[in-house]
């Protein structure tokens, strides 16, 4: 977890508004970990815990990746929420929409409900449960990714390792500059209510994304030839950006595809294996359009995910 989410967990000043109507992001409430050899209450075991996610959210899209990635679909069940959203109970759950679920192991009908088994008032996903104690062990999805990348070894069916010692320290680097400025910079300029505080932010994302275009240039990946935990989740902001944050969020001083090594990065990243059965654009630009304005869902842009890229002779 980087310092800047740190700051928001422990509710210090770091992340209050500075500019009249800037957007300032929630805290997440339920923050236990679980751990291999259950020192933390939470024994990490095939079968026990379940996630709660929607494919139209990016933190959710993060813990799919990472899922998909380690091989764990067998040890930790998932659900996944429509994205119709209720402001008293959050999203749905809704079986008659390609692509989501019911709720297996609750039977709820919205996120909310989930929350309010365990008395929080929230109605934020992804979150991760736990069926044999009956409780939230998280909802904040940077933990999430870790626990799932790091407890569950021994049932992982891939070896891949998306923390691995040797690069630690740069992959919080990344994730420290990237999450204040891109992963939570859409929201700062879509959500911003005033002027001066959407200026701010779109110039702060779109220097950010110049910095990264400039270190893609030299490296396949983040942290060079192998693909990390600071990849995971800067990839979930890039996949939506021309297809929602463009339009819907008024990020439209230039498009992803406009940029020559940041499209093919997300291109490379998609072509993964497990990254693209665990992408939904359908459900993105659903998820963003459908809750916001007329409802109308804009037909493009075009953006081949599956053109070839030499991306791969990178280090």
């Amino acid at each position: 977890m980087s310092s800047q989410e740190k700051n928001l967990a422990t509710g210090t000043k770091a992340e209050q508004a500075k500019i009249d109507g800037e957007f300032v992001p929630g805290v997440s409430a339920a923050r236990n970990w679980i751990t291999a050899d259950g020192s933390s209450g939470f024994k990490a075991e095939p079968g026990r815990y379940h996630l709660y996610v929607g494919h139209f959210c990016p933190y959710c899209h993060r813990c799919v990746l990472t899922l998909s990635l380690k091989g764990l679909f067998h040890v930790i069940s998932i659900d996944v929420c429509s994205f119709r959203r209720y402001d008293e109970r959050g999203f749905e759950f809704a079986p008659e929409i390609p692509g989501c679920t019911e709720d297996t192991v609750n039977g709820k009908k919205f996120i909310g409900d989930i929350y309010g088994m365990v008395g929080i008032n929230q109605r934020t996903i992804p979150v991760l449960w736990d069926k044999k104690t009956g409780t939230i062990v998280s909802n904040e999805s940077s933990e999430i990714i870790r626990m799932l990348n790091c407890e569950f070894n021994e049932w992982a069916k891939e070896s891949i390792d998306l923390y691995p010692p040797s690069l630690q320290k740069e992959i919080e680097e990344f994730n420290e500059w990237i999450y204040a400025e891109i992963n939570i910079g859409v929201y700062k300029a879509g959500f911003a209510k005033s002027q001066e505080a959407y200026d701010s932010a779109v110039t702060v994302l779109f220097n950010a994304l110049d910095r990264l275009e400039e270190v893609l240039a030299k490296r396949r990946f983040l942290c060079g030839n192998q693909l990390t935990e600071a990849d995971i989740r800067l990839f979930p902001t890039l996949f939506r950006f021309d297809h929602a944050y463009y339009i819907c969020f008024k990020c439209n001083k230039r498009m992803i595809r406009d940029y020559e090594h940041l499209s093919g990065y997300v291109r490379d990243v998609y072509q993964q294996m497990g990254v693209a059965n665990a992408s939904n654009m359908e459900h993105c630009t659903q998820g963003y359009f459908s809750n916001f304005g007329n409802k109308i869902i804009p037909i493009g842009p075009d953006f081949d995910f599956n053109e070839p890229t030499q991306r791969s002779e990178m280090k």
